[in-house]
């Protein structure tokens, strides 16, 4: 019976230890950004109901911070991000407004209408910078939820 048994015993190799335990982080991660936007959609709500549409990017990134701050959320402002380009690392490649327990990139924007390049602007960011969530959200519309786009980088390692 034991022999038996021990024929049906599951040894990971290696490679399939290692890409379980990736495939953990990476749920893991994805809870945790699941959870930040979350937060973060409610600090918008909350600033936008208190200050209203029509100030600069600069003051809603500021208080945005201090929002997020409160939370308990790392947060890092105008964040530079490296990018390599022909085998060269460019230390102030792009920076990102909001960088959010290094997770979540959030570009904040205070115009009349979102333009195509402002989406495209945010997945370049995801891209170069290897994050998988970012957040472009727009102060000047009457309500946030209008405003507020969530998009992905999809990487394949």
């Amino acid at each position: 019976m034991n022999k038996r048994r021990q024929r049906f015993i599951f040894v990971p190799t290696n490679s399939l230890s290692l890409f379980l335990r990736f495939s953990l982080i990476e749920m893991k991660h994805s809870q945790d950004a699941n959870m930040i936007i979350g937060q973060l959609l409610d600090a918008c709500i909350k600033i936008h109901s208190a200050l209203g549409p029509g100030l600069f990017e600069s003051v809603y990134e500021e208080v945005l911070t201090y929002e997020l701050l409160k939370r308990s959320f790392t947060v890092q402002r105008q964040k530079a991000i490296p990018l390599l380009y022909d085998g060269i690392r460019f230390e102030d490649g792009f920076r990102a407004d909001l960088l959010i327990n290094r997770l979540v990139i959030v570009e904040i924007k205070s115009v009349e209408h979102l333009a195509p390049v402002h989406f495209k602007q945010l997945h370049t960011y995801l891209k170069l910078s290897g994050i998988k969530n970012g957040v472009l959200v727009n102060f000047n519309v009457n309500l946030v939820k209008e405003g507020f786009f969530r998009r992905f980088n999809n990487l394949v390692s």
